[in-house]
């Protein structure tokens, strides 16, 4: 992320929050964005509630023996287990009747269902706001509304974030962090070639121009890499669909609506068309998924890749050896001149298993916040980027964060960064540009998969009907997925607004 704090990301992007009733949407990190994004410092809140003396023993969970299996990081990320371990200490510490069982699972949609019934699933768990809907619908979600209200921070949490999990009034789940798909640029591929550094307040034609002022396909060297595989592909190409003025789908008549096959849906692929066609920008090797295309980028090999940013300048900096000037990020393109620098909005939570016991449930929440807005916290953070600087490496904040910016706590954590040269750090000319949108309530992945399939269609063949190809796509979606929703399902959820 860029050379500005974070911490004033939300405060600057626009939550242009998508639903028929003008209320949140799932907008999170979604699958397709697979990369590990830097670590924020542990979330959880140094909890000082006390039993009142009125409380018998058996009543004050403090005194309780309470077991909680947590979401724990993955064997390849030693050092942010080293942070997670740190955190568990601190927290039995203060809560010594807790015992702690690590569980590195990380979510997978087809996993859960397995997961849930075998009753093997953890206390709490991380998940992508575009399974909001998804997890409830299912039931493999808990209702934390009664510990969200008796929680003291909560007016503090960044809305455009925890609105995602915040359906019908009832509160599912707990932000992390967030983003907003940007577009990193290697600036040293340009100067290579010539090339200008476009304007930050740029149009599709000069992505298309830049890429194509790049791409040098005899040596294997494009000027983007949009996501060809996966999911990911109907999610980067999602970005333009929203420049472009379109929606993903809407409400109607009591029915969820694909409506992703309109006038701006095919400006949209005819863009793609552009780059792969008439710029001859895209990869040969056009199967990309977000982990390839980040990879192409951190080779040399792409000039641009599209994505939330802190994953990919990660990679970047800290494995590619890329200078931070040498990474440039931008807002999305917009579709013309004087547009909306759209991109998805995203982010990730963490929600609370229902089969867990009241008592092991609530321990979950502390656990989720026990350094939220904690001088522990803040303290954490400080350590974390000070072993960074001694390992010689960059911290890259989370573009969105769980605190609104302009709290006491975000200028807190602002004074934690400013005290270190290896914080990568957001341009405030891009802060001013960012537009998030999130992501549609009903189906997401199904989408994305089947738009995945229009874009490889698309890179594979030239001369394809951008209107066929979408009309096609969203008889599929409508058919399988969208006409099978029951209508109790479209309650509003409640509005959403700015970051903070």
């Amino acid at each position: 992320m860029r050379k500005v704090s974070s911490v004033f990301a939300c405060l600057l992007v626009t939550g242009t929050l998508l639903s028929a009733c003008g209320g949140n949407n799932n907008g999170n990190k979604p699958a397709a964005d697979g990369g590990e994004a830097t670590p924020a410092p542990a979330a959880t809140q140094a909890a000082e509630e006390s039993a009142t003396p009125s409380q018998s023993p058996a009543d004050d969970i403090n005194q309780k023996k309470v077991t909680i299996k947590i979401h724990y990081p993955t064997p390849d990320l030693t050092e942010v287990r080293a942070q997670e371990d740190d955190k568990i200490k601190r927290f039995q510490e203060v809560y010594p009747n807790v015992e702690i069982v690590k569980d590195d699972w990380q979510y997978n949609v087809s996993e859960i269902g397995v997961k849930m019934a075998a009753n093997e699933a953890p206390t709490f768990f991380n998940t992508y706001a575009t399974e909001a809907k998804f997890l409830i619908e299912k039931g493999w979600v808990a209702d934390i509304t009664d510990l969200w209200n008796n929680y003291e921070f909560k007016d503090q949490i960044n809305p455009v974030l925890q609105n995602q999990f915040i359906i019908g009034g009832k509160v599912y789940g707990v932000t992390q962090k967030g983003y907003v798909t940007t577009t990193m640029i290697n600036k040293k591929m340009l100067d290579d070639k010539g090339v200008a550094v476009p304007p930050m307040d740029w149009t599709w034609d000069d992505m298309l121009n830049t890429a194509k002022g790049v791409a040098d396909p005899k040596k294997g060297i494009s000027g983007i890499a949009p996501m060809g595989k996966g999911n990911e592909a109907g999610w980067n190409w999602t970005n333009f669909l929203f420049e472009a003025g379109g929606e993903i789908q809407k409400i109607e008549g009591g029915k969820v609506v694909a409506t992703f096959n309109s006038e701006a849906g095919i400006k949209a692929l005819d863009f793609y068309k552009k780059l792969r066609w008439e710029a001859k920008a895209v990869p040969q090797d056009w199967a990309l998924g977000w982990g390839d295309a980040v990879g192409a980028f951190q080779q040399g090999r792409t000039a641009m890749v599209m994505a939330g940013s802190d994953g990919v300048i990660e990679q970047a900096l800290n494995q590619g050896g890329f200078k931070p000037e040498d990474v440039l990020t931008y807002p999305m393109p917009a579709a013309e001149k004087g547009g909306k620098h759209t991109g998805v909005l995203g982010g990730d939570y963490l929600v609370i298993n229902p089969n867990a016991s009241k008592d092991e449930q609530e321990m979950a929440f502390r656990y989720i916040t026990f350094d939220y807005f904690s001088d522990k916290g803040l303290e954490a953070l400080d350590a974390i980027i000070s072993q960074r600087k001694t390992d010689g490496k960059y911290y890259i904040p989370p573009l969105l964060d769980y605190y609104a910016a302009d709290s006491d706590f975000g200028k807190k954590t602002k004074a934690v960064y400013d005290k270190y040269d290896i914080v990568y750090q957001y341009s405030p000319e891009i802060m001013a540009l960012l537009d998030g949108k999130p992501e549609a309530q009903y189906n997401t992945q199904d989408y994305y998969a089947t738009m995945s399939n229009v874009i490889q269609e698309l890179f594979a063949k030239e001369g394809t009907d951008s209107k066929v190809q979408l009309d096609a796509a969203a008889a599929t979606v409508q058919q399988k997925f969208f006409d099978t929703i029951k209508g109790s399902r479209f309650r509003c959820p409640p509005s959403g607004g700015r970051g903070g």
